[in-house]
């Protein structure tokens, strides 16, 4: 008879086996087997039927009601590669059983000292082992950052109050934090003036860039400033040794390269620290969000309407159009995509305001929220961009912690969530659809239009896209109402725009400006010329893919009509200076090869055409039938811009061609024969019949 209680049957003996004593071998039961490893084994059946195997295991029928118990795991044997180490339980320089202290713990235990209480680690190891947890050697240590130090001893040698005997350390010193100044060494001179006792704060950059890293002191005449510090001058900084050189620039609001500028999207850059939302407040932010919010989204609307404010981003289409279609739209969720990745050769404004005035950015994406009934918002930035994705994101935290963003905006109960996206680095993920598409987690691809990304843009959504300086100078419109804006500027360019000099300047940096100031006040009168000292050959304005001006056009009023008349944009502000030196036709065909490696290939025209360009351009400069090839470089140029999807294969003939027209003899060619084949172009080239896409 089979046992009962729940015990296992005897095993069987197979015949001829030894009866001895055997060591017992590990069990091995399959999942599927355990419930009736546990129920006793029914009588083999009697006759020829049995069979010399072990008995048949099946489980017993569960009584109506039987509530079925917990059952054991079978036991493994943990395999040693599946094992951590054994640390030992001291170590060996220390007596076994001596306290150890807490190390990465605040407190004053930090060094040396151990807490009352504290049991011997080797107990606290073989507890922990019982409970499965690691000892305590195995477990993670608070990071770097999250260690406190131990406070820096003080100098013997030097009085209270001063450092070394060169001064007082007690005086406030502004560091610039942003990417620019940092390459040059910013945070060496914040580190060095940390450990001289001064008290230090970063700011964002003022713009002067050849005079990075500027430091400035905090004196009664206001913030001095001291040109390209080094981390040894320090001392003699705080010495006032450098008060009476040429590296004392003076009161900085007074230095005359700052004064004669009109900074309103650039007003707090450089002279508050970037996340500090109080003082963001006492230099009039948050006010025109704040206004806004006590306004109708049609009456907010019409004051960037009023404003003239557009697109600074290139295109320089009207704002208020743009957010009226946006608001009228019906549609479950509304978007607001900020378009942050500044991809243009010689351009960093945008990169310059997120690292100095985050809250800017973050206010006038808010009021566009208000204003079209959106209640999501992206911010799409460059990777290349580390400083300036770490501190907008940390703006954010703020800005939710202090109730600017959330379910209740500054109280009004309007929600409004805003995230960061970064992008991969793809010069066309600039293009307004493209970024869109990436944001959805595609390939970045242009659309076509119709439709238009205000009835269908992200996620299929009515979606504002707009430049960081467009949404950067709505904060201005809404504080002091859209009529003292429009004021600014001229003609239909209303405002101001921030130019960026770069190149080959010798005074690099942001001028904001309103529109009309010429291009030669900006290069010559605000840039000084060429950093090389040789004279300026041609200045390439609005990015890799606008046109290449020579002195002859220095005149040319910075606005968006003044530009288009004379074949140029102004794009995004970005101004390239170029000294003599420059080869305009290596650089009309490196407009080429720059189109045919960042296309994103949807359309023909740029995809084949910019590749065909490149080959043509190089049999002109070669001298292969040069008036042949001028022609069909022409025609080629033509149909690029006429049936390009986007501006991306649309703008680069225009590099192209003005350096054809204002620089031929880099071409090989005189200009009367560059002339002569422009004129004898054919009809079909130039019109917008033949099949070409207006």
């Amino acid at each position: 008879m089979p046992q009962r209680g729940g015990h296992r049957a005897p095993a069987r003996t197979r015949p001829g086996a030894d009866r001895g004593p055997r060591r017992r071998r590990p069990c091995r039961v399959r999942a599927r087997h355990r419930r009736g490893a546990r129920r006793p084994a029914r009588a083999p059946a009697a006759g020829p039927a049995r069979r010399a195997r072990a008995a048949r295991l099946r489980p017993r029928r569960r009584r109506a009601g039987h509530r079925r118990r917990p059952q054991p795991q079978p036991r493994r044997r943990a395999r040693r590669r599946e094992l951590l180490p054994r640390l030992p339980p001291h170590s060996p320089d220390r007596a076994p059983g001596h306290p150890v202290p807490r190390r990465g713990l605040p407190g004053p235990w930090r060094r040396g000292h151990v807490r009352g209480g504290h049991r011997p680690v080797g107990g606290l190891e073989r507890r922990r082992a019982r409970r499965g947890l690691l000892p305590r050697q195995l477990r993670a240590r608070p990071g770097r950052d999250a260690r406190r130090r131990p406070a820096r001893p003080a100098d013997p040698r030097a009085p209270r109050g001063t450092h070394g005997g060169v001064g007082p350390v007690s005086a406030v010193v502004w560091v610039p934090c942003d990417a620019a100044a940092v390459s040059v060494g910013a945070d060496a001179v914040a580190e060095a003036l940390t450990a001289a006792g001064a008290t230090v704060r970063r700011n964002g950059s003022r713009g002067m860039l050849w005079l990075e890293p500027l430091v400035e002191v905090e004196t009664e005449r206001g913030r001095v400033g001291y040109a390209n510090v080094a981390p040894a001058e320090v001392a003699g900084l705080l010495a006032g040794d450098l008060d009476d050189g040429e590296r004392c620039v003076g009161v900085v609001d007074d230095y005359p390269w700052l004064a004669r500028q009109h900074r309103v999207s650039f007003a707090r850059v450089g002279v508050i620290e970037p996340t500090d939302l109080a003082a963001y407040r006492e230099r009039g932010g948050l006010a025109g969000l704040e206004r806004a919010l006590t306004l109708s989204g049609e009456d907010v609307v019409r004051e960037v309407t009023d404003s003239g404010l557009r697109g600074r981003g290139g295109a320089g289409f009207p704002a208020g159009i743009k957010w009226e279609t946006v608001r009228t739209a019906e549609a479950d969720v509304k978007f607001v995509c900020c378009n942050a990745d500044e991809g243009d050769s010689g351009t960093f404004a945008d990169r310059m305001l997120i690292e100095g005035d985050p809250f800017t950015l973050i206010e006038g994406m808010t009021i566009a929220a208000v204003a079209t009934g959106a209640s999501e918002g992206f911010v799409y930035l460059r990777s290349e961009y580390p400083h300036a994705i770490r501190t907008l994101r940390r703006a954010i935290d703020i800005a939710y912690a202090h109730g600017v963003l959330g379910e209740s905006v500054l109280g009004s109960g309007r929600r409004f969530d805003l995230d960061v996206r970064v992008g991969a680095g793809a010069y066309i993920c600039g293009e307004e659809t493209s970024m869109l598409e990436s944001l959805q987690g595609r390939r970045g691809e242009v659309r076509a239009k119709p439709p238009i990304p205000a009835l269908h843009g992200l996620f299929g959504r009515p979606t504002v896209v707009n430049n960081v300086l467009t949404l950067s100078a709505v904060p201005m419109v809404l504080a002091d109402g859209g009529a003292a804006y429009a004021a600014l500027g001229t003609g239909r360019s209303r405002g101001t725009q921030v130019f960026q000099l770069a190149g080959n300047v010798a005074r690099g940096g942001v001028v904001e400006t309103d529109f009309g100031i010429t291009l030669g006040e900006l290069v010559e009168g605000f840039g000084g010329g060429t950093a090389s000292g040789r004279p300026v050959k041609a200045v390439q304005v609005g990015g890799p893919l606008g046109a290449y001006l020579p002195p002859a056009r220095f005149g040319l009023p910075m606005d968006y009509e003044a530009f288009a008349e004379a074949g140029a944009m102004v794009g995004h502000g970005g101004i390239v200076v170029f000294d003599d030196s420059m080869d305009a036709g290596a650089m009309a065909r490196f407009a080429m090869e720059f189109c045919a490696k960042e296309s994103c290939g949807k359309c023909t025209p740029c995809r084949i055409g910019s590749t065909r360009g490149v080959e043509v351009i190089d049999r002109i400069r070669g001298g292969v039938q040069r008036e042949a090839n001028l022609v069909l470089l022409e025609d080629l140029c033509a149909t690029m811009t006429k049936g390009s999807l986007c501006a991306m294969g649309g703008l680069t003939p225009m590099p192209v061609r003005s350096a054809l027209e204002h620089f031929p003899e880099d071409f090989g060619v005189d200009a009367g024969t560059a002339d002569a084949v422009a004129g004898e172009m054919p009809e079909s080239a130039t019109s917008t019949d033949g099949g070409a896409r207006p």
